[in-house]
């Protein structure tokens, strides 16, 4: 199974990033966008017959992916791994 976990600053943590692609954007004459948000995503592959993907998902994130004084993450189950 394959599960693509998506960490993205907390709506709170200023992104420089996400601005500086925002004002680029804006130089290309599109001023309709509004803002650009910066994230990551890693595509993580479980063995067949993982018992518990959520709780497997979790701990990799809380302990190694995310850091939660700026950063918060999402996931979605891609696909079967074939």
């Amino acid at each position: 199974m394959q599960v693509r976990i998506f960490v993205t600053y907390k709506q709170s943590v200023f992104d420089p990033q996400g601005e500086t692609i925002k004002d680029a954007i804006h130089t290309l004459g599109h001023q309709e966008v509004e803002a650009v948000k910066v994230g990551k995503f890693f595509d993580v592959t479980f063995a067949p017959g993982t018992k518990d993907v959520e709780a497997a998902v979790k701990e990799i994130a809380d302990q190694l992916l995310v850091n939660f004084n700026m950063e918060t993450y999402t996931y979605q189950v891609m696909e079967d791994a074939e």
